[in-house]
């Protein structure tokens, strides 16, 4: 058993939301050493084949291991060890299990990973990605035909189950999360889905508090912007944008260092940050990406930091 109480991160969102790489960024912001990053969609009970024979989506929880899921989270959060099952995404197989040791940051990424009470009670910090629908449609098509080795065909077909279960199971998951991300085109650009991206952040009162006034006086205007909202439920939330256009105005190398500098150590080297696959062959960086992935770090750090302090007050 290790000396401390990691901190548990909970990113969770529909197929295709983006999770995988919001989390690799988030790795990167709290340091690769010192995190460790687990998809929830390793529990899976079924391969692709037998889902398919069964009749079952991955977003319907009986075609997963929750039980063993929820056991394993207690395990990370006390600092355990565990054995965790590996679903290999390419062609969709159970894979043999691997031997996952705790680190101060411990990040689960997934489909299901806020979907009992017990797991959604375990994370310090719960994120729920929510991108325009079509625009995660396009991000699904190509991450599922040229990863997945799905063809057109198999992922068309099966739109209309997963729609129905992600309304069951992934959508009421939003309800617990303590920031919604929506990343979404610009007006003038609705085909966008990369680099020129808005992103939304719908900040709830669970978040721990930390100031955004450097962060805003950085931006500028037209570049970072918060506002008070409404969330779909009629409770007013605040909501913090980046557009898109945060490169091209010099805001962003502004904003970039004005987050890093309440997070790191002085003279620490900024990691590389807002990077996604664009295709099989191409990795893009992406500024509002970046800044999402350096806000929700503050926030995890900030986190951390109140355990620590609470834990010795009941040491």
């Amino acid at each position: 058993m290790i000396g401390y109480r990691p901190i548990l991160i909970g990113v969770v969102g529909d197929s295709g939301a983006g999770k995988t790489t919001f989390a690799a960024g988030l790795a990167r912001v709290l340091g690769v050493e010192r995190t460790v990053v687990i998809c929830t969609d390793d529990y899976h009970r079924y391969s692709r084949q037998q889902r398919a024979a069964l009749g079952l989506t991955p977003h319907d929880p009986a075609g997963n291991y929750m039980d063993i899921l929820e056991q394993h989270v207690d395990l990370l959060r006390a600092g355990e060890p565990i054995l965790k099952p590996v679903y290999n995404h390419h062609g969709g197989r159970l894979d043999a299990p691997e031997y996952v040791v705790p680190k101060p940051f411990i990040v689960l990424e997934g489909l299901l990973g806020l979907a009992t009470p017990r797991l959604h009670n375990a994370y310090d910090i719960r994120i729920y990605l929510e991108p325009q629908e079509a625009l995660r449609l396009r991000w699904k098509f190509k991450r599922d035909l040229e990863w997945g080795g799905y063809t057109v065909e198999q992922v068309a077909a099966s739109l209309d189950d997963l729609k129905r279960d992600s309304q069951r199971f992934i959508a009421p998951q939003r309800g617990f999360a303590d920031m919604v991300v929506s990343f979404y085109p610009p007006a003038d650009d609705p085909e966008e889905s990369g680099a020129r991206l808005n992103v939304r952040h719908i900040l709830r009162p669970t978040l721990p508090h930390i100031d955004l006034a450097p962060m805003l006086e950085a931006g500028g205007s037209g570049g970072f912007e918060l506002e008070l909202a409404r969330d779909i439920d009629g409770r007013p939330v605040d909501a913090l944008h980046v557009f898109g256009r945060i490169a091209a105005n010099g805001a962003f190398r502004r904003l970039h260092d004005a987050l890093w500098s309440q997070m790191a150590a002085p003279g620490a080297a900024p990691p590389l940050l807002g990077e996604y696959r664009a295709s099989a062959s191409a990795v893009k960086t992406s500024p509002p990406l970046a800044l999402s992935q350096l806000l929700v770090g503050h926030y995890l750090l900030t986190a951390a930091a109140a355990a620590t302090l609470s834990e010795e007050d009941f040491a």
